[in-house]
């Protein structure tokens, strides 16, 4: 365990470090997991995520992302996951067990309830870490006060059921392991223009944010 921790800490230095650019270092993940939800929805944000945040971050993210299953050994190879869909989400025995030891080994897990997710991704999540629970973080946690600020938490990006957003957190011995936007829907907002033509200014403020949770992730100690 503790060599998988230090393999994460050096994937978080070079990250931001000033190597060799020529050649991209680091490679955002989507989350694939059983249950029937449309985990592949939303194809084109991770990609614009990365090049977002290789221009105003520094980073050196591959553009294209890597899909990886939720039980697979793989996993540990991401030090950033994004988690999205529609509908349900199952872990068995074995994935839950598997995504645990990922979070625990400095891991960092991005749910993004693309609508109709919540009440299956708190089950799953709390099959995860049976002594946990999400508590909404407040505006002041640094996750919203990286290089961008938000004096309000989330950006509202797609109206689903007209509730404010809001982001909740799973935080383990004080580490924030896995953050969960709700009713925000950042993803689509990272999506090709084109997808859901949304105003180029709502477009800006989801992949700030987005850029946040790199920021805080890859540069946070």
């Amino acid at each position: 365990m503790k060599k998988i921790a230090f393999l994460f800490m050096c994937c978080f230095f070079f990250a931001f470090a000033n190597v060799d650019r020529s050649e991209p270092s680091l490679q955002l993940a989507l989350l694939k997991y059983n249950g029937g939800g449309d985990w592949y929805s939303n194809p084109t944000s991770l990609n614009n995520l990365a090049s977002f945040c290789n221009k105003f971050l520094g980073t050196n993210f591959e553009r294209d992302y890597a899909t990886v299953e939720v039980g697979s050994v793989d996993l540990f190879n991401y030090p950033f996951v994004h988690m999205t869909g529609h509908g349900n989400v199952v872990f068995n025995d074995q994935e839950a067990e598997n995504l645990r030891m990922y979070l625990l080994a400095g891991g960092f897990l991005h749910i993004d309830d693309n609508f109709g997710m919540d009440p299956f991704v708190r089950v799953a999540m709390k099959k995860t870490f049976p002594e946990l629970e999400f508590v909404e973080l407040p505006f002041e946690h640094p996750i919203y006060n990286q290089k961008y600020e938000f004096k309000t938490g989330l950006p509202k990006i797609h109206k689903h059921d007209d509730k404010p957003a809001q982001g909740f957190g799973l935080i383990h011995e004080g580490r924030l392991v896995c953050f969960y936007s709700y009713e925000c829907d950042l993803g689509d907002g990272w999506e090709d223009q084109s997808v859901h033509k949304d105003p180029e200014e709502l477009r800006i403020k989801a992949l700030r944010m987005g850029a946040n949770l790199v920021q805080y992730v890859f540069g946070n100690d």
